[in-house]
């Protein structure tokens, strides 16, 4: 097992007698991509404000590669590449701009800082919009330069939120690949994410979250073990009529086997289960062109572990927040219960 870059004992947080976050407990290990999911409210986007030390959690320890991030905030930054869910640049700067003050803030040469910026602009390809402002950028472009901006001091440890929100597909395919070759390199990716299907392609490991704790392993194991449906299509027959033929090859109830659109769907308790299915609908002499989980793993346990959970209390609307850059050498702000409240997740 390799080594955890980052390692969130006990930790709780409230804002007023809001408790966003009542106890979290996580390991996200170098050279992996740890997901990040829960419900809206369920505290992640506060998590991670605290490991990106912009926040201080009221009880509980934080270490980023064995850093405490309240002690030393500092040591903490220059490890961390931070790309919260909204850029929260200055709207005036361009892309080029945007990046090489930051690598200016973290104590790059002006030199140095306008290389690595050009290298990053392409990276993410935002090379055509270098001297566009920030203001003009689209949603998807705005995360792309928020990408580079994290990426600027070439950190060993990464929190995303939202990466993938507003990207186009091409761009979202990119934003895999990059995180794939970023944790070969040996950095520890944490990302929280709600596009599921995205996260389940890219990460290693996922820690959920639920009403502001982490679900116990157990929990989470018994949930994905759970059935879950499948999508079965067949050539040239309509859904309705396959639903008898689905249900014949399967010796089952034609009641307890649904259509979606074109397709039959029909749950299995494992994938084992699955697989003897499809081995009979092929026996029976069935076309089946299609033979698929209509749900990831990751999907299936959020619904699970999200059924009878109470909505949260949001937190007081928040004032006007300025440009979220965690630069190294600047004094972390105070905690605001505003930043709690741009929690999307």
């Amino acid at each position: 097992m390799t080594s955890p870059g980052i390692v969130v004992e006990g930790v709780r947080r409230a804002f007023g007698e809001v408790q966003a976050v009542r106890s979290v407990s996580l390991q996200a290990h170098a050279g992996r991509v740890t997901g990040l999911v829960g419900p809206n409210g369920s505290g992640k986007t506060t998590l991670l404000l605290m490991l990106a030390s912009l926040l201080a959690p009221d009880a509980g320890s934080i270490r980023i590669d064995g850093v405490d991030p309240v002690a030393d905030p500092q040591a903490a930054r220059a490890l961390i590449g931070w790309m919260p869910d909204t850029l929260g640049a200055w709207a005036s700067l361009t892309s080029r701009e945007t990046l090489v003050v930051t690598a200016r803030l973290y104590g790059m040469p002006k030199a140095e800082a306008s290389a690595r910026a050009e290298s990053l602009l392409a990276e993410v390809g935002l090379t055509s919009l270098a001297d566009s402002p920030a203001k003009v950028l689209s949603r998807g472009q705005k995360q792309r330069l928020g990408l580079a901006r994290a990426l600027v001091h070439d950190p060993r440890v990464l929190l995303l939120d939202e990466p993938a929100s507003g990207l186009d597909p091409q761009a979202r395919i990119d934003l895999r690949v990059l995180l794939r070759r970023f944790a070969a390199e040996g950095r520890t990716i944490l990302v929280s994410s709600h596009i599921l299907s995205e996260l389940e392609e890219v990460v290693d490991d996922a820690v959920f979250l639920v009403a502001g704790e982490t679900v116990d392993a157990g929990r989470v194991e018994a949930a994905a073990r759970r059935a879950r449906p499948w999508r079965i299509r067949l050539v040239g027959v309509e859904a309705s009529v396959a639903v008898g033929q689905v249900a014949a090859a399967l010796a089952a109830d034609p009641s307890t086997i649904g259509t979606d659109r074109r397709d039959v769907v029909a749950e299995f308790d494992s994938d084992e289960s699955a697989a003897a299915a499809l081995r009979d609908l092929i026996a029976a002499g069935l076309p089946v062109a299609e033979f698929a989980a209509a749900q990831g793993s990751l999907e299936r346990t959020f619904l699970d572990l999200g059924k009878g959970v109470p909505p949260q209390v949001p937190p007081a609307p928040p004032a006007e927040a300025a440009p979220d850059v965690p630069a190294p050498a600047r004094k972390p702000p105070s905690p605001r219960p505003a930043s709690d409240q741009e929690e999307k997740a």
